[in-house]
């Protein structure tokens, strides 16, 4: 009897293992799926009137419509005026310049990396992350997506595909958006089909092969970014119309020139595609019925490259005015959230890292000064004053330039600055945006009590912004890291003269940190160089130099370079005939 009373409970107790243990996973699984999944969809260029939904009689958006229509709706949102600066400061909840991005060129779009991105966050509760299109925070190790927490990466170089720091698409010319080369976890793969078609269907890919437990998928599309490339079945969706009519609503709008319009078609065509594709997308969460869990975000960078409609504002891209730093963004939540709604509070793009943290229940970092604030209580309706909220704004090539293009934004007013750096108060620019949104009443001259304590704060922002640390000591490009080899140094991230982009005698260099070692280096050139020229390189003190014989080539290598353990700028000239040429790009391969 004790035998068998002692094998009963051995059994109840070998069956409550089996069981627990055949549990734990399913109900780790429950547990995981409470967590949402999270995308971010993010557009390139596209202003704030190039939507359906904004007003605009022209494009069509049916998909972005109605995905607006089904979320909240931040109506009074901002980015920065271009594109790097906006990317840095949503992945990382701070201002741009306290991550080391300062520029789209210029050596200014390396994100340093020691940031901590959403996709890094998100790590912490074993999102799986992944980013579909454009990064442009870093083409090498370590600021590449893979070194800055994406588990997958599908993306195009630099700034933008055909552009110089994309050295697979720079020679393809008017096709670059098609067909591309792109890099692939770090490494480089060709695909087939037109860009933002490929870079959605990766996207959709990713979240068919991680649907099971939380992700994290930004889908970064360049377009409509410049070149203005798009195939033709959606160009001739709006080849006969006329952008700049329609418009009768007594709000302000900038005459368009004939190039104006015909770039609207070509951007509105490249929306319209990116629509579709926003369809898919949606159309498979739904498929996969996980669209009620899934956080799902759409915006846009910055303000329209081009005169067209933008719902009244003044200015564009590169502009800090409302133009080019208002943009649409619409956040649906099913599970959690209240759709269809409008929210007409202050917000912006350093404010998606802590909403995500607190929507998703992770810790956002505490070791830095995190500059935006959660949407989080703002989005389940609870009633916050944020009427004081302060918004800095600037844009000048390679550094802030003091009252160049700079904008502070508080409450109801908003003072611009696009004077001298000693200017007096009067030469300011003074808007109450609520009660003129269009900017178009400068009322400096009778509110200068508003204004000082408004430049007093500028001043303040400005002073402690061009100090970050990622400023005063600029993020590095490692070379000869087994992370990354070989490297090759674009035009994109090379610093030197302002404004080097393909010019071939310009003076270019690039901020290096380098691993001794013995080194491959090839040098290649937008045009073909003659021989019998000297081709110079300088890694900080040291210089090396080689005579070059043959005939005219595009290419030139140094075999077998012993380079010294250094961190220091690294240029190369080539000079011949008189004239010192730039190289186009440099790839260093480290030997042993």
């Amino acid at each position: 009897m004790m035998m068998s009373k002692y094998n009963n409970q051995t059994m109840k107790v070998l069956f409550t293992i089996l069981i627990t243990g055949w549990m734990i996973p399913s109900l780790a699984h429950a547990q995981q799926a409470q967590q949402p999944n999270v995308i971010i969809i993010l557009t390139d260029d596209q202003g704030y009137g190039d939507l359906g939904i904004t007003g605009n009689p022209h494009v069509k958006t049916p998909f972005l419509d109605a995905f607006a229509r089904e979320s909240a709706r931040l109506n009074n949102f901002y980015v920065s005026p271009v594109c790097a600066p906006t990317r840095s400061s949503l992945l990382t909840g701070r201002y741009s310049l306290r991550t080391g991005i300062r520029d789209t060129y210029n050596g200014g779009a390396t994100m340093a990396a020691s940031e901590v991105t959403i996709a890094e966050m998100l790590k912490q509760a074993n999102y799986t992350t992944g980013i579909f299109g454009k990064w442009h925070l870093g083409d090498n190790y370590p600021s590449r997506p893979n070194d800055q927490g994406f588990d997958e990466s599908v993306i195009h170089l630099s700034g933008g595909m055909g552009q110089v720091g994309d050295v697979t698409t720079w020679f393809k010319g008017d096709s670059s958006y098609f067909n591309p080369t792109l890099w692939h976890n770090g490494k480089q793969e060709a695909y087939k089909g037109y860009c933002s078609d490929v870079f959605a269907e990766q996207a959709v890919k990713f979240i068919e092969n991680n649907r099971r437990s939380p992700f994290f998928c930004y889908l970064a599309f360049n377009a409509p970014h410049t070149p203005l490339q798009v195939p033709d079945k959606y160009y001739q969706m709006y080849k006969d119309i006329d952008p700049s009519t329609g418009f009768n609503d007594g709000r302000p709008f900038v005459p368009m020139s004939e190039k104006d319009k015909e770039d609207a078609r070509r951007v509105y065509a490249m929306v319209t595609n990116i629509d579709d594709n926003v369809g898919k997308l949606l159309k498979k969460l739904d498929e996969l019925k996980i669209a009620d869990n899934t956080i799902v975000i759409f915006m846009t960078d910055n303000g329209p490259q081009q005169n067209r409609y933008v719902a009244g504002m003044k200015g564009r891209k590169g502009d800090v005015y409302r133009g080019g730093v208002r943009v649409p963004l619409y956040l649906r939540y099913p599970a959690k959230l209240k759709g269809n709604k409008d929210v007409a509070t202050t917000a912006a793009h350093i404010d998606i890292l802590p909403t995500i943290a607190e929507a998703c229940g992770v810790a956002a970092p505490a070791d830095r000064q995190i500059d935006g604030k959660s949407l989080w209580p703002l989005l389940r309706g609870e009633k916050i004053d944020w009427s004081e909220r302060t918004l800095f704004f600037y844009w000048t090539r390679r550094y802030p330039e003091l009252y160049n293009n700079m904008a502070l934004q508080k409450g109801p007013y908003k003072l611009v600055g696009k004077t001298n750096y000693n200017a007096p108060l009067e030469a300011f620019e003074l808007y109450n945006i609520e009660a003129d949104p269009y900017e178009q009443n400068n009322i400096i001259a009778g509110s200068k009590a508003i204004a000082a304590p408004l430049k007093s704060e500028l001043d303040r922002t400005y002073r402690e912004l061009i100090t970050s640390e990622n400023l005063v000591n600029p993020p590095r490009i490692a070379v000869g890291s087994a992370n990354e080899n070989p490297v090759i140094l674009n035009r994109n991230d090379a610093d030197g003269e302002r404004g080097i982009w393909a010019q071939e005698e310009i003076y270019g260099l690039w901020r290096v940190g380098i691993r001794e070692g013995r080194y491959n280096i090839r040098f290649k050139f937008i045009q073909a160089v003659p021989g019998g020229g000297t081709l110079y390189l300088e890694t900080g003190p040291i210089i090396q130099q080689m005579e070059v014989v043959g005939s005219a080539t595009d290419m030139i290598e140094m075999k077998n370079v012993s380079l010294s353990q250094l961190d220091c700028d690294l240029t190369s000239f080539y000079a011949v005939n008189g004239r010192s040429i730039f190289p186009f790009y440099v790839e260093l391969e480290k030997l042993d």
